[in-house]
């Protein structure tokens, strides 16, 4: 299983987000940096992958509800799809 660990220090802005999740997970090339992709991605991978997500208060400091909604997005994922886990550490 591939583990990603992502420091939530790392994603002061929504393109910043994007920019670093785009260089941390297996993300297709043509991954649209936004939430919904990122969901369709994570919901559509087929291996085993474990998404670990520190300095979670940081990051909802930075991008409050955004970073709130990505912090669900990634929680809805791994539900849909058994081969995705994510925890917050």
């Amino acid at each position: 299983m591939q583990t990603i660990q992502l420091d939530g220090t790392h994603m002061q802005t929504k393109e910043r987000l994007h920019a670093y999740l785009h260089a941390q997970l297996p993300l297709p090339g043509y991954y649209g940096w936004n939430l919904d992709a990122l969901y369709d991605a994570l919901t559509s991978y087929d291996k085993p992958l474990s998404i670990m997500l520190i300095n979670k208060p940081e990051l909802l400091n930075q991008l409050g509800t955004y970073g709130e909604t990505f912090v669900q997005t990634l929680r809805d994922a791994s539900e849909v799809n058994p081969q995705v886990e994510f925890k917050v550490i």
